[in-house]
């Protein structure tokens, strides 16, 4: 099969094509014939050497993948040869062959593109476990989810109008803020021109944000413990502007706060095949009813491998970024 390979790691130029065996199957996966695969911002991380794969994983990137079913274990019963899915993958998307455990494959919803299925797994499996099983989010509570515009941040937002929430995020720049409004945001701030925590305060007084999802950190993580209100929960999944912070912490005590993250991969097989379930009983519906959308924002062929990493560092992008396989 043909794969990137991304050697030592370093910079987006270390990717580049290769062939080699295709995966084998073990008991309780499936083998997919990828069609396309999402871009992920772990998989920038990995490629950097800062994010390694399980020791059981593939060591290629690639974090999610929708295409057809080409095998399965014996001792599978859910999926059949020739079924179309998307699947949250321990690793190896970014290759014409990936082994997934059947429990993390979902099928592809009714009226969605390939391409499009391809950019939901991680995302998904992501902000519903944090957001609505960590985050323990409610209908009519505040919520602010920051990095609005990218695949995390625009997920989030239309999970939580979804569910009944009223959204704030934080995006750069008159097109970004256009496009998350356009999926339900109530209130918009650009970081870069206003200051958010300050808005946001005078928005809601004393109400405070009940929930928050961050992957930012750093000097964001004194500011989000100020907007919680009481019995508010701060959710991490990423510090890209440091995890090393000095903080007063008097917040947590006096308003009974949560501060609380995770990270997806390195979860149980059975924790995710859970969150597989409950998407596909609570989240799935909504596409096939027409009140998700899928943003793409570019695809590129499986060897511009690099030019994808380079937009993605860039965080110009609206929505998700996807590698067309075949």
């Amino acid at each position: 099969m043909k794969y990137i390979d991304h050697g030592k790691g370093g910079p987006p130029s270390c990717m580049i094509l290769k062939e080699g065996p295709s995966p084998q199957i073990k008991a309780g996966e499936v083998l997919i014939e990828v069609a396309y695969a999402g871009v992920n911002r772990p998989d920038v991380f990995q490629r950097m050497g800062a994010y390694p794969p399980p020791p059981d994983a593939s060591p290629i990137l690639g974090l999610e993948v929708a295409g057809r079913i080409a095998a399965v274990a014996d001792d599978v019963t859910e999926w059949t040869l020739g079924d179309w899915v998307c699947a949250l993958t321990p690793g190896g998307g970014y290759a014409e062959y990936c082994t997934v455990p059947a429990l993390h494959c979902l099928p592809v919803p009714r009226g969605l593109s390939l391409a499009c299925a391809a950019s939901l797994p991680e995302n998904y499996f992501t902000v519903w476990s944090n957001v609505f099983d960590a985050g323990r989010l409610q209908a009519g509570e505040n919520f602010l989810a920051h990095g609005g515009a990218g695949g995390i941040g625009y997920t989030a937002i239309q999970l939580a109008k979804a569910f009944g929430a009223s959204v704030f995020t934080t995006v750069t720049g008159a097109e970004q803020m256009e496009a998350v409004k356009k999926l339900g945001a109530d209130v918009v701030l650009d970081y870069e021109t206003q200051d958010w925590s300050k808005e946001i305060e005078n928005l809601v007084g004393r109400r405070g944000i009940d929930c928050i999802l961050d992957f930012v950190g750093g000097p964001y993580i004194q500011k989000n413990l100020r907007l919680l209100a009481r019995n508010g929960r701060l959710v991490q999944i990423a510090f890209l502007q440091g995890a090393k912070v000095e903080l007063d912490c008097l917040p947590i005590l006096t308003k009974n706060l949560t501060f609380t993250g995770s990270m997806l991969r390195p979860r149980s097989l059975e924790e995710k095949a859970a969150i597989a379930r409950a998407l596909l009983q609570n989240v799935w519906p909504l596409f096939e009813a027409g009140k998700l959308k899928v943003l793409i924002s570019a695809v590129f062929e499986l060897a511009e491998a690099a030019q994808a990493h380079a937009l993605m560092e860039s965080a110009a992008h609206i929505g998700k970024l996807v590698l067309k396989v075949r």
